[in-house]
């Protein structure tokens, strides 16, 4: 048997990229502008529909920079964001010298409370300090409770930013994901659903909004003969070359979330008579993931003792890549000093969770070998 590396979430090229690629080559459209980058953005709005406008970016981080920015961000504001998630969901709020306020996750998605999220919000009201924005995450793909979630931002008139950056192919009664805040953000970095070698992008259903951050993300350049510049811009934009890639990963999306959907349901049947696993999964028919990653919870006094890192260990040794769950931002030592709102559920997860194998292009080989230690580990 192969013992050749097993990834986690490895990029999974459908062909069509190169086409793309060269064309732009051909007609010299080196740059952050052009052809692709038109088409890449307006693939997407037809994929997301909602009458959405695209800018297509540097990163998903870039992209939520700019997020902030256009809701009215500031040095001093608070912004309210999900614990349990990446830390390019937080480390914007700090780029603008704003302050993060952590809010723990529920049981049903694994993202953000909303009783907690109340709670928070709440609270900094009562000391006057009203948040400015509130960051929502669809972790590992899986939809938050949006409907909760938005019914709070609308009560207390504070808009969403939505982290859209594992969730593209996801939705929520039939409304992809990416559509439900103010602003949302996608990212297409080497590991996601579709990639563009490094990018991201911002979705939003106001034009204006979309051009304020493409003006942002092309240095801010004024209208102009010559270079002026009235504000502070950033050089975020997309290269004509990677919306390229971008263009032809466009047309093997659809397949790549049902491919990690079917690695889903195989962890799923896998584990069916293992007890103390929790998968990562859908609460009703309401929300549907793209399962960018399949991730387990491990409760060792049902596993007799056995848990997440002794499963992660037991992967690596015969070379598959398995990876802890996102650990919460406030138990991380650059946050650990701002205002964190919940329980343990967040921490409990982290603690005891496991991120497996989940791209789609993992092979029939890849699969046994996969099974072949999970159910060795767990006998």
């Amino acid at each position: 048997m192969s013992n050749s590396k097993i990834w986690l979430s490895s990029p999974h090229m459908g062909g069509a990229e190169k086409k793309y690629v060269e064309e732009a080559f051909d007609t010299n459209w080196i740059a952050p502008l052009g052809p692709n980058v038109n088409g890449f953005e307006k693939d997407l709005e037809n994929y997301l529909k909602e009458d959405v406008c695209v800018g297509a970016l540097s990163s998903g981080t870039s992209a939520l920079h700019l997020g902030l920015i256009l809701l009215g961000v500031k040095a001093g504001d608070e912004v309210i964001c999900q614990s349990m998630t990446f830390s390019a969901s937080a480390n914007p709020i700090m780029y603008l010298g704003a302050t993060p306020i952590f809010v723990d996750s529920e049981i049903d998605t694994w993202n953000i409370c909303p009783i907690a999220l109340e709670n928070a919000i709440i609270e900094r009201i009562s000391k006057g300090r009203k948040p400015k924005v509130i960051i929502g995450v669809h972790l590992y793909g899986m939809p938050y409770n949006i409907e909760e979630v938005n019914k709070i931002a609308n009560k207390y008139d504070i808009p969403v930013l939505e982290d859209s950056a594992e969730a593209l192919g996801s939705s929520y009664k039939n409304q992809k994901c990416g559509t439900f805040g103010e602003i949302g953000v996608l990212s297409f970095n080497g590991n996601k659903i579709i990639t563009t070698s490094g990018g991201g992008a911002i979705v939003t259903k106001n034009k204006e909004i979309k051009n304020e951050a493409v003006f942002l993300s092309t240095q801010a350049r004024d209208n102009a003969p010559h270079y002026q510049h009235s504000r502070v811009g950033y050089n975020y934009r997309m290269s004509n070359i990677c919306a390229g890639i971008g263009r032809g990963q466009m047309e093997v999306l659809d397949a790549h979330v049902q491919l990690r959907r079917s690695m889903h349901e195989f962890y799923v049947n896998l584990f069916k008579e293992i007890d103390g696993i929790n998968i990562l999964k859908e609460p009703n028919s309401d929300y549907f993931s793209n399962h960018w990653l399949s991730a387990i919870v491990i409760d060792p006094q049902k596993t007799n003792g056995k848990t997440s890192e002794s499963l992660r260990l037991a992967l690596e040794k015969a070379n598959i890549e398995s990876r802890p769950l996102w650990k919460p931002m406030h138990l991380q030592p650059v946050f650990e000093k701002f205002p964190y709102y919940g329980n343990n559920i967040a921490q409990t997860f982290f603690e005891n969770g496991l991120c497996l194998p989940s791209g789609s292009n993992l092979t029939d080989e890849d699969k046994k070998r996969i099974k072949e230690v999970l159910t060795n580990f767990f006998r």
